[in-house]
């Protein structure tokens, strides 16, 4: 469902992809990842979108964000905010799915598909928006992991679905050890 001539914008939410790769237990290589979208078309924008914690001397995140953006990524970061919950653990909240529908729909007139990298239902409206533009959307995600990382509205909504687990072989390697805490609180907003 990809069309060599046509100009694809891919929007990541870092958080929500990277749960999905650790619930289909691989990681996502960010530089197949990127060659194989511009190989599917032209590729105009990756943006990637990941919050940050504030006031850490290293975060295990800060690596990624830095690789991605020498390597041709748009990075859109934001402060982390620390917070514990009504059970007494520690929390990071840090939602970027604003900043991803303005970019997404300010390039909107300049792409025409856009892949969006989220099972998160909170992009259904995003998706409408972007195809009553005339762009199509395709978003990636899963229903082969346990949970399935896919809302069932976004899904429907999108022009084509695409599960996470086909691109496993074009885009994966194996999981590293230690998992970065902040990409999995991130995601439990």
């Amino acid at each position: 469902m990809f069309y060599r001539d046509e100009r694809l914008a891919l929007f990541i939410d870092g958080a929500n992809l990277h749960a999905t790769g650790k619930a289909l237990g691989f990681d996502i290589d960010y530089k197949l990842l990127r060659q194989e979208f511009m190989r599917r078309g032209r590729l105009i924008r990756a943006y990637y979108y990941t919050a940050l914690l504030d006031g850490d001397e290293y975060s295990p995140i800060r690596p990624l964000v830095d690789w991605l953006q020498y390597n041709g990524f748009t990075m859109r970061t934001k402060p982390a905010r620390e917070f514990t919950d009504a059970q007494g653990r520690r929390k990071i909240k840090g939602n970027m799915d604003v900043e991803l529908a303005v970019d997404a729909l300010d390039i909107a007139d300049r792409i025409d598909h856009a892949v969006l990298f989220s099972g998160d239902g909170d992009f259904r409206p995003l998706a409408e928006a972007l195809q009553r533009r005339g762009v199509r959307v395709s978003v990636v995600s899963s229903v082969r992991s346990s949970p399935s990382m896919i809302s069932d509205e976004l899904r429907r909504q999108a022009d084509n679905f695409i599960d996470l687990e086909e691109l496993r072989e074009v885009v994966g390697r194996a999981p590293r050890q230690q998992t970065s805490s902040h990409e999995r609180n991130e995601h439990d907003d």
